[in-house]
């Protein structure tokens, strides 16, 4: 007899019909396939299960079809309950749209006095200060800034070498702080430097103001040196020195650094990694060469997406080897993807966002006043190809430039779910549109996917990833650590 409270055990029973909510799946091996929706959950499948969910007659008391319900691919026939969560966490990952701008780069210089094969920009000689941001176009940058209505903006310091024009570094940090007394943003600064010139005055500024560092690290001495020459030679010690002397002043965690992949990198990941460990650092980004400035002359070409590929791998392994030894070290873009992957909010990350992160995730304030969508637009314009700049500081309003035809065309373009080839990708959640990228290889804002490197380096991460997540518990339970 059943308590008249409650329903009778059969009422709880997992139900047998369900129906199909939206996703896109593709193949991650010859036996395997993932499957994905709109929010990022995904489910590896069998060809068998695969068959079996789409044509519903998957059983309910299967790993797989908990797997499937729990994640909202399917729905049961007594419950829409799967429907209202799905918009829920759809509106949470989009959150970031609305809150607008929240990057904004100023190029306070061209000038730099290293010679760096793969660099992206026209730098000029050091004693060229025609090449220099003027106080004015800085002035007017930093009324931009807090036109956006992001509540957390950062200010990053680029050149060229930025230390170069340090008295307009300092202005910029300290009237932007002046005038966040008014505005009330959660304010961060972060200068981009080589720290060949990072002073006793510098670092003490930068600890006043509570001010980051970012420099450059491509490994061991021969390498970095070979990669980034200097006058005089020297430069790894003159980097290494700097973030001796940042961490003393600032503190450990204030200054990170950044390697750039390029022929000479491909067959020595192994040594790049431990140069990171040796020097204390907890994370490495492990990137690719872009195809602008001084790389697209000779190193660009010297490599395809399958050795950089290889590399990567060779790299995320020996960094997992070294985290199952007891050393923390996160690779930066397998973070980025783990947080796509896992996060309710997604990743924050520029380059990955759809629409396109260019002009809504960052803009750039040129050394000569021009603004453009974002750093690689400015390279871009460098290069000679204007189609992202998007006005002037002397000549424009705030509203000009973000309702400007360079900014509004690509970013109508630029939603994944509208783009051949992306709108089916069983990627598109973890994925971003790159017009700059594609602009650059194909001559298009879209491009063709099939002959995209941004895609098919995109693929062969993310395949991998999942592979290893899926597959591998040891590897699984360090990257979910990662985030």
């Amino acid at each position: 007899m059943v308590h008249p409270v409650f329903q009778p055990r059969s009422a709880y029973a997992p139900r047998t019909g369900y129906h199909l909510l939206p996703l896109r799946l593709g193949r991650l091996d010859e036996s395997t396939y993932v499957v994905t929706n709109d929010v990022g959950e995904y489910v590896r499948l069998g060809r068998d299960e695969l068959v079996a969910f789409v044509e519903r007659r998957l059983a309910p008391d299967t790993n797989a079809y908990k797997s499937l319900k729990s994640r909202h691919f399917l729905y049961e026939d007594d419950s829409s309950v799967a429907f209202d969560l799905l918009a829920l966490k759809y509106r949470s990952r989009a959150e970031r749209i609305a809150e607008f701008t929240g990057l904004h780069i100023f190029v306070v210089t061209l000038r730099c006095d290293h010679s760096c094969q793969y660099c992206q920009v026209s730098r000029q000689s050091v004693d060229s200060a025609q090449y220099d941001m003027t106080v004015a176009h800085a002035e007017k940058a930093l009324d931009l800034v807090f036109r956006s209505p992001n509540e957390r903006i950062k200010i990053e310091l680029q050149g060229g070498e930025p230390l170069l024009n340090f008295p307009l570094v300092r202005r910029i940090v300290e009237r932007a702080q002046e005038l966040n007394q008014h505005h009330r943003r959660d304010l961060q600064f972060v200068i981009t430097s080589n720290l060949s010139h990072l002073s006793e005055d510098v670092l003490l500024f930068c600890k006043e103001h509570d001010v980051y560092l970012s420099t450059s690290l491509d490994g061991p001495a021969d390498l970095h040196d070979a990669q980034r020459p200097i006058s005089g030679g020297g430069s790894h010690q003159k980097t290494v020195e700097g973030i001796h002397r940042t961490r003393e002043v600032l503190g450990p965690h204030r200054v990170s650094a950044l390697m750039t992949t390029t022929p000479r990198s491909l067959h020595r990941v192994h040594e790049i990694v431990d140069e990171y460990v040796r020097l204390g650092f907890h994370g490495i980004f492990l990137r690719n060469l872009s195809p602008y400035g001084f790389a697209t002359r000779s190193l660009v070409k010297r490599y395809g997406v399958d050795d950089w590929l290889d590399f990567y791998k060779r790299g995320l392994s020996h960094i997992l080897r070294i985290n199952a030894g007891g050393y923390l070290l996160r690779e930066d873009y397998t973070t980025i993807l783990l947080q796509k992957l896992f996060s309710p909010l997604g990743s924050p990350y520029v380059d990955l966002q759809s629409p396109a992160g260019i002009g809504i995730g960052a803009l750039v304030y040129n050394y000569d006043g021009a603004v453009y969508a974002s750093d690689e637009a400015r390279m871009l314009a460098e290069m000679g190809d204007q189609t992202f700049r998007l006005g002037h500081l002397d000549q424009d309003s705030y509203e000009a430039l973000i309702t400007s035809e360079s900014l509004l065309s690509p970013l109508s373009e630029t939603m994944l779910e509208g783009i051949p080839m992306c709108a089916d990708c069983p990627f598109l959640p973890y994925c971003g549109a790159d017009p700059v990228f594609h602009r650059a290889t194909q001559g298009d804002t879209v491009g063709h996917k099939a002959f995209s490197a941004f895609c098919a380096k995109q693929m062969g991460v993310l395949t991998h990833l999942i592979g290893l997540l899926e597959t591998e518990a040891e590897a699984r339970d360090i990257l979910l650590r990662w985030v």
